[in-house]
């Protein structure tokens, strides 16, 4: 099949609307990452995100669901990726992914249970994008949907959260928050965040040395990654859907995300 052909071919996120609860963890890439004892909560469904997919392989987990919009990381770090699609229970792949993907490994999808995986405001090929003001003033209206609006600026117009992937998702420039939108999409209550550090000092935990792809976090923090954990906090957060985070150290405050450590965990697991 073509790129075209297997975008056509994928499922979609609607038929998985509410079909899941309980507790989901959300595995990233930040160096925390490292010092988590994967297996030890290897009973809980699990979403990988780009290169977090190397040691869920290497505990012998299979993700519900492996995550990847980012057409570079098919480019850097193809292998990665084809573990992924091994490992992975389901795959929800950007059209840009799925096109350079298979511009290299043309038969990587046949048999794979994959769903599309888009922004919001990014129609069918073919068809126009709505201005990002557009977008978002009607997106205000859809309860679907939270978003920012402002006529003067553009940024704040890509600043939302999404509860039905169907439609897309906001990126927020950091694959972890659409993580977090797929979760609520699928109906879990609580999600805990492992490896979301935010801190590009401190690399990837898979990469080292001359191997590290340059991060772009430095520049989207303040602008759309804040922002967007703000707006989830004070707009989505609620006693039937709470977001945890398990990395200590991580760049994101703690009255945005609360911050717990394994004792925590363990108690919130019990009580659920």
């Amino acid at each position: 099949m073509t790129a075209a052909e297997h975008l056509l071919a994928a499922k979609s996120f609607a038929e998985l609307r509410g079909s899941y609860s309980g507790a989901l963890f959300i595995i990233a890439s930040g160096p925390s990452t490292k010092a988590f004892p994967l297996q030890r909560y290897a009973d809980y469904p699990m979403l990988a995100l780009n290169g977090s997919i190397c040691c869920l392989a290497e505990a012998g987990i299979a993700p519900l669901f492996y995550l990847c919009d980012d057409s570079s990381f098919v480019r850097n770090r193809l292998p990665l990726l084809l573990q992924a699609l091994a490992h992975a229970q389901h795959l929800a792949l950007s059209p840009r992914v799925v096109g350079s993907l298979l511009a290299q490994e043309p038969q990587a999808l046949d048999g794979r249970s994959a769903y599309r995986f888009e922004r919001v405001n990014r129609l069918p090929e073919g068809g126009e994008a709505m201005s990002d003001r557009r977008f978002a003033r009607q997106a205000r209206k859809d309860p679907d949907f939270e978003c920012d609006f402002s006529w003067f600026r553009q940024k704040p117009n890509r600043i939302g959260f999404s509860r039905n992937l169907d439609k897309g998702y906001f990126s927020s420039r950091t694959i972890p928050y659409a993580g977090i939108q797929l979760a609520y999409h699928l109906g879990f209550s609580r999600v805990f965040l492992v490896g979301v550090d935010l801190d590009s000092s401190l690399g990837r935990f898979y990469e080292q040395g001359e191997q590290a792809v340059k991060s772009r976090l430095d520049g989207d923090y303040e602008d759309y990654i804040l922002p967007c954990f703000r707006l989830m906090a004070e707009r989505v957060i609620n006693p039937g859907f709470q977001v945890y985070n398990l990395s200590a150290n991580s760049r994101l405050p703690a009255e945005v995300v609360p911050k717990i450590d394994l004792d925590q965990l363990d108690a919130l697991l019990a009580a659920s």
